[in-house]
């Protein structure tokens, strides 16, 4: 069964990803051009609307210049008890 794009996890990561955007000082639109995508779809993503890959994760993070590593340890540890 798939999970929910409102699961606990999801959620979390939708709001980790939109906090590191915004820390890096970067709009949707800025952040949509870098990953070559449209504004639509940082928004989507950002919404609950859809969901990111793996490797679009990454890319997000390095474009924000968050090392994914470090952020993938974050995620988990906000996420832990949610199983």
């Amino acid at each position: 069964m798939k999970k929910s794009i409102w699961d606990h996890s999801y959620t979390t990561l939708r709001k980790e990803l939109k906090k590191i955007r915004k820390q890096a000082d970067l709009t949707q639109v800025e952040l949509a051009e870098k990953l070559e995508k449209h504004q639509s779809h940082v928004a989507k993503y950002e919404l609950g609307e859809r969901n990111l890959d793996y490797i679009e994760v990454i890319n997000v993070c390095v474009i924000c210049g968050v090392a994914p590593e470090e952020f993938m340890k974050k995620f988990r540890s906000l996420t832990k008890d949610s199983k």
